[in-house]
């Protein structure tokens, strides 16, 4: 039996999904808590195998806490179970540590596959995302890194790459140069980088200019 732990806000959820899984036979949800700061005692007092976890728990205040849950209780499987956009989530939720993502608005029985493939050690998440997540990672360091720009930002970065100033950029693309400096906030923090001159250099050195 497949011992589950629900973390959530809404006692709405945890009725529904006790209710579903009240009579299978592979899954049986054992813990329910609606505050991420219940979840360390849970873990350490229950034998939980798959953790299905909101992004949006009252308490859990970043992705990257998944990277410690993983860490510290290697045996639970976490399940990212939530309404925020699969495309944009998904991918880095994986990336951190969890065994899966499943939108809210997925049958109760796509929910149940997914805690019994995750219980067994596969990666669950939308087919179509799965697909285009696997492509990304083949492609090189560089292509990865200009895919997270967008149009305009590849646009503001090569003319700060050109030496012109905000004012110019703004004129030329014909934007206000508030939008220009917000861009090239955008853009340091894309390219992990704090000032102009590194961001120049970074881009040039992966050839995204």
């Amino acid at each position: 039996m497949i011992k589950v732990c629900v973390a959530d806000n809404y006692p709405v959820v945890h009725f529904g999904i006790k209710s579903y899984f009240k009579d299978h036979k592979d899954i049986s949800i054992v813990a329910n808590i609606g505050n991420f700061s219940m979840l360390n005692d849970i873990l350490l007092e229950k034998e939980i195998d798959v953790l299905l976890l909101d992004l949006e728990l009252e308490g859990l205040s970043s992705i990257i806490t998944i990277k410690s849950i993983v860490k510290n209780f290697p045996n639970t499987k976490i399940i990212i179970y939530s309404g925020l956009p699969e495309q944009i989530y998904a991918p880095n939720v994986i990336k951190a540590g969890a065994a899966g993502f499943v939108h809210k608005n997925e049958k109760l029985g796509t929910l149940a596959d997914a805690i019994i493939k995750a219980h067994e050690g596969k990666i669950v998440m939308n087919e179509e995302i799965k697909k285009s997540f696997a492509l990304l990672a083949k492609k090189s360091k560089n292509e990865r890194l200009y895919r997270k720009l967008s149009n305009r930002e590849v646009e503001v970065l090569r003319y700060l790459s050109d030496g012109k100033k905000n004012h110019e950029i703004a004129t030329i693309l014909k934007l206000n140069e508030k939008t220009i400096s917000t861009y090239k906030l955008r853009l340091l923090t894309k390219l992990n980088v704090t000032n102009l001159v590194d961001l120049v250099n970074k881009a040039k050195t992966l050839e995204i200019v």
